[in-house]
């Protein structure tokens, strides 16, 4: 087979078993996440599956930009502001005491470690991954605050971990210690640079957008957009991290302007898409490496370096646990006094479920792999095949043993449902439905000559505000509102049924079926977000 045959084998390969996997994760009720790096590890034990290995520029260059950039879309800009206390010392202070603390035990756990492997060792598996985040936490009922600050942390702490990995490997590399005043400047300019020139390119994108009104055109500047970010950061030795995270966060507040409904609609189904396939292609590689990390430990003990993974993550677990208690009760002095935010005290159920929810992903083994493996004097890498070991075994722990198990002390703490995300909805929904009725009212008595029309729009928004449920009724209008979707539902299932009927009978076009099936799916799922709210 020719290597293009090979490689379009691959990447067959590699969308069966994202399907295969994604559809089991929704037969059993599991995060996708979890599966895929399950069924990955399972199949590279099947003799004969090809040998497919991860390369780290790939993940950096061409999978990370786009998952960031959708995770950056889908948070929220309030909420990620208010919260900015508790990130900033989760992403920050969490990474550098992982770091410090990886530098010390490290070498009294692993032969031929000294403080300096250590140090890159904790830059690797200090960060939490967006993916791993964004993948697991939406779906196994976390409540909505805890995410937030979660999601808020994965999305930045990526920088502050390269900027760690970027010291200790040279440190080993060039033997040198970098001063304070060094890492400083270093770190301010990840920071700044990263998140200006990010601005600067959702300020052009901006600009760019409120010219065309084109869904294919939009589409595909849209996934141009992280790329340029990203290397636009990268080229100046900025974060392109925080570049894909700012510019993010810009457009997704700016977008509500300058797309059309139309063009809305059409790119988050586009990016729901390749949000999946780029999330399962991840999760499914890093169970896949399984033979070739297997092969490179060649020369150790693997029980004693299995023993040593486990004692390893054990204490990447604690130390999580350790940071999160003092972090919150800090976060909450700083928020309720400098920055006179009303916030209770942490519930310690919650700042454990917090703890426990450091889950590392793709990007910490793509630090890994990305190791020199020869340094400038001939000699390779000290301990580089166990460093890609020992975080091959952290991600699989964390993962799998905090994935699976999350949901259960979320349910054992009484924390799931608690979000609350709901009232708000509702009353937003009150709000918008009421300006419409008040500014139809107003014309009305400008337009005489349209009275019926305006009655009859009116009547309309004033049935879908009687069907709104009331904050804490649960009784006849909450029937009446589950009546009305349920009727709705069956009608535009009547409605369905007779245009496939005409289409089937040569009466109507494909064409026209397609037309009249588009307003019926923007209806229906108006109709199901009623519902679930």
């Amino acid at each position: 087979m020719s290597p293009i045959g090979k490689l379009e084998f691959v990447f067959l390969l590699l969308l069966l078993f994202i399907v295969v996997f994604g559809f089991l994760a929704r037969r059993i009720g599991t995060p996708y996440a979890i599966v895929m790096v399950i069924g990955g590890f399972l199949i590279s034990l099947v003799p004969g599956i090809p040998k497919i290995t991860l390369n780290p520029d790939v993940v950096f260059l061409v999978v990370l930009p786009p998952l960031l950039y959708a995770a950056a879309w889908t948070t929220s800009w309030r909420d990620f502001r208010y919260n900015l206390v508790s990130i900033s010392l989760l992403a920050f202070g969490l990474v550098g005491f992982t770091v410090a603390v990886v530098a010390v035990v490290a070498p009294r756990i692993f032969d031929g470690f000294d403080w300096r492997l250590g140090v890159v060792l904790g830059a690797v598996v200090a960060p939490t991954d967006a993916i791993a985040a964004t993948s697991i936490a939406r779906r196994v009922g976390l409540p909505r605050r805890l995410v937030d600050i979660l999601e808020g942390e994965s999305l930045i702490n990526d920088a502050t971990g390269l900027l760690a990995l970027q010291f200790g490997t040279a440190m080993v590399v060039e033997s040198r210690v970098p001063t304070v005043l060094n890492g400083l400047s270093t770190l301010v300019w990840l920071t700044a640079g990263g998140i200006m020139l990010g601005l600067l390119v959702g300020w052009v994108v901006d600009w760019i957008e409120r010219q065309i009104n084109d869904a294919p055109i939009e589409i595909t500047l849209s996934i141009l957009v992280p790329y340029a970010a990203y290397l636009a950061a990268e080229a100046v030795h900025a974060s392109g991290v925080l570049a894909v995270v700012a510019c993010g966060l810009f457009l997704a507040r700016r977008s509500a302007r300058f797309f059309s409904p139309s063009v809305r609609i059409q790119i988050w189904s586009v990016w729901e898409s390749l949000n999946f396939v780029l999330n399962g292609f991840v999760f499914v590689l890093i169970g896949l490496q399984l033979p070739s990390i297997r092969a490179s430990i060649g020369g150790h003990n693997p029980w004693e370096l299995l023993a040593g993974a486990g004692v390893f993550t054990a204490i990447l677990i604690a130390v999580r646990l350790v940071w999160v208690y003092p972090a919150a009760t800090l976060a909450w002095v700083l928020r309720t006094h400098a920055m006179h935010q009303r916030e209770k005290r942490p519930n310690l159920r919650g700042v454990f479920v917090l703890g426990w929810t450091g889950m590392r992903g793709v990007v910490s083994l793509a630090a890994a792999l990305a190791l020199p493996a020869i340094l400038p004097d001939g000699n390779p890498f000290p301990q580089r095949n166990v460093i890609v070991f020992l975080t091959f075994s952290v991600i699989f722990a964390t993962l799998v043993l905090q994935g699976v198990t999350l949901p259960r002390l979320i349910r054992a703490l009484r924390l799931a449902g608690t979000a609350g995300g709901n009232c708000e909805e509702i009353e937003a929904r009150r709000i918008v439905l009421d300006a419409a009725v008040d500014y139809l009212k107003d014309a009305s008595a400008q337009d005489t000559g349209s009275a019926d029309v305006y009655a009859d729009l009116i009547r309309h928004y004033e049935e879908r505000l009687a069907t709104i449920r009331p904050e804490g009724d649960g009784g006849q209008d909450a029937t009446k509102h589950d009546r009305y979707v349920e009727l709705s539902l069956e009608a535009l299932r009547v409605e369905r049924d007779t245009a496939i009927a005409l289409r089937d009978e040569g009466r109507i076009s494909d064409e026209v079926l397609r037309h009249i099936e588009r307003e019926l799916d923007l209806n229906q799922t108006r109709l199901d977000g009623a519902g679930e709210a």
